[in-house]
């Protein structure tokens, strides 16, 4: 199928499915007219990208773990690769002093809010 027809089945804009391929998440096939040609399998890849983007991942970890991920028909369900537990704790632990930033950043602009009310 072609990018528009993938693009059509996930919802992710033609644009987004070229960068997948750029950061290497994404392997179409070229046609001698140079078009991509994608199978069932990029789109089901394409579903599993987007759920590892919401859970916080970037990228290049998406990159690594995207091999070690299927799922059941109702969620993303990982497998035990190499490393997998090792970037998901320093993606989480990245993610909590993201949280810790913002919350102090909340609270600096509620004091600014509160003196700024009375």
């Amino acid at each position: 199928m072609r990018i528009g027809d993938v693009a059509d089945k996930t919802g992710v804009s033609r644009r987004l499915l070229r960068y997948y391929e750029e950061q290497g998440l994404l392997r179409p096939t070229r046609l001698p007219n140079g078009y991509r040609q994608y199978s069932e399998s990029d789109v089901v890849a394409v579903r599993h990208i987007r759920a590892l983007l919401a859970a916080g991942l970037p990228t290049s970890v998406i990159a690594q773990l995207l091999h070690c991920v299927h799922d059941d028909g109702e969620q993303l369900v990982p497998s035990a690769c190499p490393g997998m537990i090792n970037h998901l704790r320093r993606e989480r632990d990245r993610i909590t002093d993201a949280i810790t930033q913002l919350q102090g950043s909340q609270r600096a602009l509620d004091a600014w809010l509160t003196s700024l009310a009375t």
